[in-house]
């Protein structure tokens, strides 16, 4: 997606985000006047439809061992379930004047939000969750089923429900919008990483939920907002609901993840063309048939680069183009003989002058092709540019290199001295460490170097020890 693009996209979805809680705010008060039996047979058949996708969902998921699809099944199918008993409860179609109707519209999405609340919990999106995922699964609607039969039996047996505005109901509207702008955070930073627009609608459609919430707790039944309250939380059932199922369906690699909120920057390196795009991965094609070992080292370089982002707090959207400038930082290699490339021992001034110039045949190449913005063209172009105005094409100097250009530079001298050459043996990680710490501030970025270190020693500590 270019950022042109890009930008009408996140645009467009801002509006469909905001413009229901605007038309709530314009029209909600309004009173209207509908028969009994529009909201049975909407209401009640779009939420058993809903109910089915979402216990559909549930079932994929756990033949996959995905628990996370699990978990957003059991948070859909429970509030689609309540709304379906909130429909047949309708007044004067199956039953008389009763009392669940008005539960049922008021919990809905405050349990369903809570449950995918939860998913921040890793030990619920492992795949032993699964398991006591699926039994909450068949407990929740058994009681939803049981819920509505005995409540409508013996309506004593209800609990009070808050009356619209009062004190309880903006209580429980607090808690569920919390929840909401805590889901919906997470769905933004990953659409900010991913730039996918299936994650973007599992935004928006969290913001409808949120929207419908209000509906539910700030109107009743004779109000115009009521009434968008609930086509909006089946509208936002469906906008989160379907991008998950299409990720679970397009395999492992494709899920974004969006309503957890956990995909990282490796996660992009390590799927570029389903994050990335299939134009990112054609170039690592060629540059892979071109010379493997610099394709490999491309990924190692670009791998550590985000882990290194993340430990420096780059926000998501500078992640992803350190993710991606990491990948394509050696892309005009494309252009330097094999000779040289491959070349089995030290190069002449003449070869190295030649090696040189990848970085300006690398972003002239990606200029050429379109689509990638200023910074992955940038780290393309100043991954050897150095703090003290040695390094190449451009002699740049401090402030004139990105802190993206610095952690890259940083990276890709420490994963060429780790590496074995034909006519040197590969450094180990403390020689490597200690050549970084030597040229601090003349040119390596302490704060890259002293990042490098951290993250190293954390991946040295997730290691599991050999028995």
């Amino acid at each position: 997606m270019s950022v042109f693009g890009g930008r009408w996209v996140t645009l467009g979805a801002a509006v469909a985000a905001l413009g229901p809680a605007a038309a709530m705010l314009l029209f909600g008060e309004r009173q209207i006047q509908v028969d009994g039996w529009v909201h049975f047979t909407v209401v009640g058949l779009a939420a058993a439809l809903a109910t089915a996708a979402a216990l559909a969902l549930a079932v994929a998921g756990a033949l996959l061992g995905d628990a996370r699809a699990v978990l957003a099944g059991l948070a859909f199918s429970l509030m689609a379930a309540l709304l379906c008993l909130h429909g047949a409860a309708t007044p004067g179609i199956l039953v008389g004047m009763n009392g669940v109707v008005a539960f049922t519209g008021g919990a809905t999405l405050p349990v369903g939000c809570l449950i995918l609340a939860l998913g921040t919990l890793p030990e619920l999106r492992r795949p032993a969750a699964v398991r006591p995922l699926l039994a909450a699964l068949v407990v929740g609607c058994t009681g939803v089923l049981i819920l509505g039969v005995t409540m409508m039996r013996w309506p004593a047996l209800l609990p009070g429900v808050p009356e619209p505005r009062s004190a309880l109901a903006l209580a429980v509207l607090a808690v569920g919008l919390g929840a909401c702008l805590l889901i919906g955070a997470r769905a933004v930073r990953t659409y900010r990483l991913t730039r996918r627009v299936p994650d973007l609608a599992v935004a928006v459609g969290i913001a409808w939920l949120g929207t419908s919430l209000v509906g539910a707790l700030v109107y009743d039944f004779r109000y115009v907002g009521w009434w968008m309250g609930h086509g909006l939380e089946i509208a936002g059932i469906a906008a989160v609901g379907i991008p998950v199922a299409l990720d679970l369906r397009r395999g492992a690699a494709h899920r974004s993840r969006a309503l957890w909120g956990d995909l990282r920057g490796a996660d992009l390196v390590a799927a570029e063309e389903a994050f990335l795009g299939s134009q990112v991965r054609a170039l690592l094609v060629a540059l892979a048939e071109k010379d493997g070992s610099t394709e490999e080292h491309t990924r190692r370089v670009a791998r550590l680069a985000v882990d290194v982002g993340e430990e420096l707090g780059l926000p998501p959207g500078r992640l992803r183009s350190l993710a991606t400038g990491g990948l394509l930082h050696d892309i005009g290699k494309l252009v330097v003989p094999d000779a040289v490339l491959n070349k089995p021992a030290e190069l002449s001034r003449e070869e190295f002058a030649t090696i040189e110039r990848h970085p300006t045949a690398g972003v002239d190449l990606l200029r050429e092709l379109g689509g990638f913005d200023p910074l992955v063209r940038s780290l393309v172009h100043d991954h050897h540019e150095r703090l003290d105005g040695s390094g190449y094409p451009r002699r740049l100097v401090e402030s004139q290199i990105s802190l993206e250009a610095r952690i890259l530079a940083v990276c890709d001298v420490y994963d060429a001295l780790i590496s074995p050459r034909v006519y040197r043996a590969a450094w180990d990680t403390e020689q490597a460490i200690e050549l970084l710490r030597d040229g601090v501030g003349v040119q390596f970025d302490q704060r890259c170097v002293d990042a490098l270190v951290r993250v190293l020693a954390d991946e040295r500590q997730a290691k599991p020890v050999a028995a």
